[in-house]
C-alpha cells in the first residue's frame, strides 16, 4: 500500500525558504520527523542513513519559454525500531 499527500503553492522565496528551514529542523536529529504538506500534518520515521538527491533543469526559451526547475528527492526505508 502507497500513501500520497501533496501540495502545490506559488510562493515568495522568503516563504519558501521558510517551510525548507522547517523540513531541515524535523529531518535533524533523531526520533520523528512532522512534515507539513498543505493543511495536512505527515508523520515519518526518517532514517539514520537518507538518499539525497537534486536534479536542476534549465530549459531554453526554444523549448516553449524560458524555465528553471530543482527537484529534491529525499528516500529512506523505514527502519525496524521506528514507531
Amino acid at each position: 500500500m502507497s500513501d500520497q499527500t501533496s501540495d502545490e503553492q506559488d510562493l515568495s522565496r522568503n516563504e519558501v525558504a521558510d517551510h525548507l528551514q522547517t523540513l531541515a529542523r524535523e529531518l535533524r536529529g533523531e526520533g520523528p520527523a512532522d512534515v507539513t504538506v498543505g493543511n495536512k500534518s505527515v508523520a515519518l520515521d526518517p532514517a539514520s542513513v537518507i538518499e539525497y538527491d537534486i536534479t536542476v533543469e534549465e530549459r531554453s526559451p526554444m523549448l516553449g519559454g524560458e524555465r528553471e526547475t530543482v527537484t529534491v528527492t529525499l528516500d529512506w526505508e523505514v527502519e525496524e525500531n521506528a514507531n
